[in-house]
């Protein structure tokens, strides 16, 4: 069983090389992808020496300016495709997902097609968010669920495991959100293709260094996009 972690990266150089060791140290022997979209902070360097560290286990794609969420996700994903991972998780650098939860993950992908480490299924768990973001991502995840009807607690996580076959099955050219929005068309589209998805309990504890890269445009993006999804038809990919 070959196991990959995507982990896109913008100016994380705080975060980056601890992220890199953690992940190289869990028992389970994840591979890890870096994707890097042209960090000035020197992200891409500090993972290069890294990779000396990890030959085999440590890759990265390195891309040409902030191209976002999505797309890089997506390019990390085709990376997966391309050389034979049979499960791919997608992760953030900055420790709100916590590594030791990735077991959960992946056992949960022994029944599910899809796997979302879930902030919303089990109460509200969620560290150190002020209070306004809090409550825009936890009804943000009601709304998505009212519109789609999609039986899904926490649609907007970014802590999620996919099985090879969803990923082969999800026509990529057909994505059309990019920001945090990606992931919630991800997992209705996976869920209108037919795949079963599950819910892990997982605490959230937001980035103690580097920045947040939330906006009001990617907020925006994700509330209108989800308005169009039930009108889209989605299809597998030929």
């Amino acid at each position: 069983m070959r196991r990959l972690i995507i982990i896109p990266t913008y100016n994380e150089r705080e975060n980056v090389v601890k992220m890199i060791r953690r992940v190289m140290d869990d028992a389970l022997g994840f591979d890890l992808l870096i994707v890097d979209d042209g960090s000035p902070d020197g992200t891409a360097s500090l993972v290069r020496e890294e990779q000396q560290r990890y030959p085999e286990r440590l890759h990265m794609l390195e891309r040409k300016g902030k191209l976002g969420l999505g797309t890089a996700y997506i390019a990390g994903f085709k990376y997966a495709l391309e050389h034979d991972y049979d499960r791919v998780f997608e992760m953030d650098c900055d420790f709100s997902h916590n590594p030791d939860d990735l077991e959960r993950l992946d056992a949960m992908l022994d029944e599910r097609d899809v796997a979302i480490g879930s902030r919303y299924c089990n109460g509200v768990n969620v560290v150190n968010w002020p209070m306004g973001r809090l409550l825009m991502s936890y009804f943000a995840s009601k709304y998505v669920r009212i519109v789609t009807r999609m039986p899904v607690c926490d649609a907007t996580a970014g802590f999620v495991g996919y099985r090879r076959e969803v990923l082969k099955t999800i026509d990529f050219d057909r994505v059309q959100m990019n920001g945090y929005g990606f992931q919630i068309e991800m997992k209705y589209s996976a869920w209108r293709l037919g795949f079963n998805i599950g819910e892990v309990s997982i605490i959230f504890i937001d980035r103690v260094e580097g920045t947040s890269k939330m906006s009001s445009g990617i907020f925006g993006e994700a509330f209108f996009g989800v308005l169009k999804l039930p009108f889209r038809k989605i299809k597998p990919k030929q």
